[in-house]
């Protein structure tokens, strides 16, 4: 086995995971229906901040450029990453730094990790609805208000007074409407590359690091090995069980906490697959329509497929029909995790069957 597969299926409730319009939907165009969706990127950010949390390590730096021309304009240059898997956001994150002018080889890294976006179980299973809110601060006397005419100058009292003349307008309260909030199942998946998990390619028509940071690792534990991808560097076993087990953590427990306060939902994990077969995964956790109802479908939670490990949470009984739920379902879910992270021979790949 070189690859790990995770499907993890959450539960939302009336919030707000990815902000566009109220909240980001994509067209599903065989049920005429708006689904609400978080991106890959957002899950990927995530993830790695859980990951930072469970080493408890500050995330590595990242450089920001910008240009000043001769009028003195100051203009956006590149963004570079540190690209030194030492980070262990960047080894398992990836990288990429291309050199304004092309002077300086082009690095990049590949993430081992493949993120699907957050999106609904079924169209049916998932949706969006509007609410109407507002911002309303009248209670205060201390409030300050101003109000400009198109010269941007601002009103007095009284000039406001007798603008407001005839008018039902308040200046402390503000409405606003069609806030989109997404309810319902949803579904994310995952792959766990594990011939490129903790090593790192030594290309040097293709470079994944510099030579410096070559130097680095060679001197901090990295062995040298041979894999499908060519001569790599092998990170340390002690940092490599270090690793997968905060890695595990975060894949188990990421979570995705709304920038908008009032939208706050646990996203709770109803169950969690895990298998080395992408086929046998996208079964383990899916909907299925209903035969003696129109435009109703059924999730399901498949607790005995071979070859695919479940695990199911106490709180997916409330949803779906399911035998197998446990209070430490997650605990367990992570132990396999780790497991199977550690039972994959790093060192000697190219003798892996």
């Amino acid at each position: 086995m070189s690859t790990i597969y995770i499907r993890t299926l959450k539960r939302a409730e009336h919030t707000v995971f990815c902000v566009a319009d109220g909240q980001k939907t994509y067209y599903d165009p065989q049920f005429g229906r708006r689904i609400p969706y978080s991106s890959g990127q957002q899950i990927k950010r995530s993830l790695v901040d859980a990951l930072s949390k469970a080493l408890n390590e500050v995330p590595s730096p990242t450089t920001f450029l910008f240009d000043v021309n001769n009028k003195g304009e100051m203009k956006e240059g590149e963004v570079y990453a540190t690209c030194d898997p030492s980070f262990a956001d960047q080894l398992l994150g990836g990288w990429m730094k291309a050199a304004k002018g092309g002077k300086d080889r082009t690095i990049k890294r590949r993430s081992p990790l493949s993120i699907s976006s957050m999106r609904g179980l079924h169209p049916l299973l998932a949706g969006v609805d509007s609410e109407n809110i507002s911002f309303d601060r009248s209670d205060r006397p201390n409030n300050e208000v101003i109000v400009r005419n198109e010269k941007g100058e601002a009103l007095t009292e009284n000039e406001i007074t007798e603008f407001l003349k005839g008018k039902d307008r308040s200046l402390s309260r503000k409405w606003i409407s069609d806030n989109r909030r997404a309810t319902g199942l949803f579904v994310q998946d995952m792959a766990i590359d594990l011939r490129r998990l903790f090593c790192v390619l030594l290309n040097r028509l293709e470079p994944e690091i510099t030579e410096e940071t070559e130097t680095k690792l060679r001197e901090a534990g990295w062995q040298e090995t041979e894999t499908v991808f060519g001569t790599c560097l092998v990170a340390p076993k002690e940092q490599r069980e270090k690793l997968a087990k905060a890695l595990a953590n975060a894949i188990i427990n990421w979570t995705i906490t709304s920038n908008q306060s009032r939208t706050f939902s646990l996203m709770e994990t109803l169950a969690v697959s895990i298998s080395d077969n992408a086929n046998k995964i996208a079964g383990s956790i899916r909907a299925k329509l209903k035969e003696e109802e129109e435009n109703k479908a059924e999730p399901i939670i498949e607790e005995n497929i071979n070859g695919v490990d479940s695990f199911v949470t106490l709180q997916a009984g409330g949803y779906i029909r399911t035998k197998k739920e446990s209070a430490d379902a997650l605990e367990k879910a992570e132990n396999r995790l780790v497991e199977l992270m550690m039972a994959f021979d790093y060192e000697n790949q190219m003798l892996v069957v």
